[in-house]
């Protein structure tokens, strides 16, 4: 009897253990109005959904544990609750209190997918981003979230990496910075090393699979990656960050902002190195890139100004290893010039125009300006110059 005793007492823990509870509420204005399609979700996870046309939502396969509800609107505070997940929780009301300026959020509003819109999405904030920002370029921070797959010419997620999501190619899939293109214009295509460190001025992450709407263009044929930079910060603050790891990979970076001068005024900056050998032979990436942002920010307007810039030093190493050589040479490649790199600069430039015209009516104006240069260097032995059509020196 107490064997049986004991063996039920240790099935009921593990039960226990696994529950998943479920989180149902409302989200409601000042005035004790729905708010339809703000977004609801719990930080540091996955999890989140957008509230109904009635202002309620749920949350769905919640543990048990403490978690931070987060709650945010365009036009409205954010609100953010501690909660302790120990059986379902019905009925959470939660008003939202007008905003004193208008929101960051604006910006990409038109580019965003919501509950109401057919297909599979999945956001990732700010909190996702900075837990797993660990050097690694965009593609490798999103390489936990469904149907995506990532590479890395160098091996370990710096330097040249690529992205596809259901099987499409950067080609096919829309990217946006702020709603504005990052695909180039001419091959489609998105060079994530061109731009060292992005994520540590990137606010949040949006993923949209399959074929976009309209607003994401015609390249949005496999996926769109919609991404927003820092939003307002209201206090200043400083930080800097050094790291170390494997294959003499470092980073260093400085990042700081002014916060809300005179209730109107903020400005952020952002400066980082990065270096590493890599994985595979010779194959080192040398990068530097700067973030910076002014912003005039009123009750109903927001004018906003962002530069970005990176410039990348990289060993060549764009063919891969053979077949042959995986389980031999894993490290192995073929270029051993010493040196066969590729140097590339290029700068982002974003004006952006906002204004609330009322509660349901606001425009968005925006400018840009992306300037590139480089070259790579590449030895071709037994090649007689006249081959190269080339005017004679």
């Amino acid at each position: 009897m107490k064997k049986f005793h004991f063996l039920f007492a240790v099935l009921f823990l593990h039960v226990s253990a696994f529950c998943q509870f479920t989180i149902n509420g409302k989200v409601l204005d000042e005035e004790n109005q729905p708010l339809s399609l703000a977004n609801v979700m719990l930080e540091n996870t996955f999890n989140g959904t957008y509230s109904g046309v009635q202002g309620d939502f749920t949350l769905k396969n919640v543990k048990k544990g403490t978690y931070h509800l987060k709650v945010s609107f365009i036009g409205y505070e954010t609100f953010v609750q501690k909660i302790e997940i120990s059986a379902d929780i019905s009925n959470l009301k939660i008003v939202l209190k007008k905003a004193a300026f208008i929101a960051d959020e604006i910006i990409v509003q038109a580019t965003r997918s919501d509950k109401t819109m057919s297909g599979s999405q999945t956001s990732v904030n700010k909190e996702i981003i900075k837990q797993n920002n660990m050097v690694k370029d965009v593609p490798y921070l999103l390489s936990l979230t469904p149907s995506v797959v990532t590479t890395s010419d160098a091996g370990i997620g710096t330097g040249y990496t690529g992205i596809s999501i259901r099987g499409s190619d950067v080609r096919r899939i829309n990217v946006t910075v702020n709603d504005i293109p990052l695909n180039d214009a001419e091959s489609h295509g998105v060079w994530w090393v061109d731009l060292p460190d992005i994520a540590s001025s990137t606010d949040n992450i949006q993923i949209q699979r399959g074929v976009g709407s309209s607003t994401n263009g015609a390249g949005a044929f496999g996926a769109s990656i919609n991404m927003q930079t820092l939003t307002l910060n209201n206090e200043p603050f400083a930080e800097f960050n050094a790291s170390y790891g494997s294959y003499n990979t470092s980073r260093l970076m400085l990042n700081t902002s002014t916060g809300l001068i005179n209730n109107h005024f903020n400005v952020d900056l952002r400066l980082s190195k990065i270096y590493s050998d890599g994985f595979i032979d010779r194959a080192f990436s040398d990068l530097k890139s700067y973030y910076l942002a002014a912003g005039y920010y009123a009750k109903n307007t927001m004018i906003k100004f962002i530069n970005f810039s990176g410039y990348e030093k990289t060993y060549q190493a764009w063919y891969g290893v053979p077949k042959d050589s995986l389980k031999t040479n894993p490290t192995y490649n073929p270029y051993t010039y010493d040196n066969q790199t590729d140097n590339y600069w290029q700068s982002h430039y974003q004006l952006h125009l906002t204004h609330e015209i009322s509660e349901h009516w606001n425009t968005h104006t925006a400018l840009h300006y992306t300037r590139g240069k480089g070259y790579y260097e590449s030895l071709r032995e037994n090649k007689k110059y006249s081959k190269f059509g080339l005017p004679n020196v």
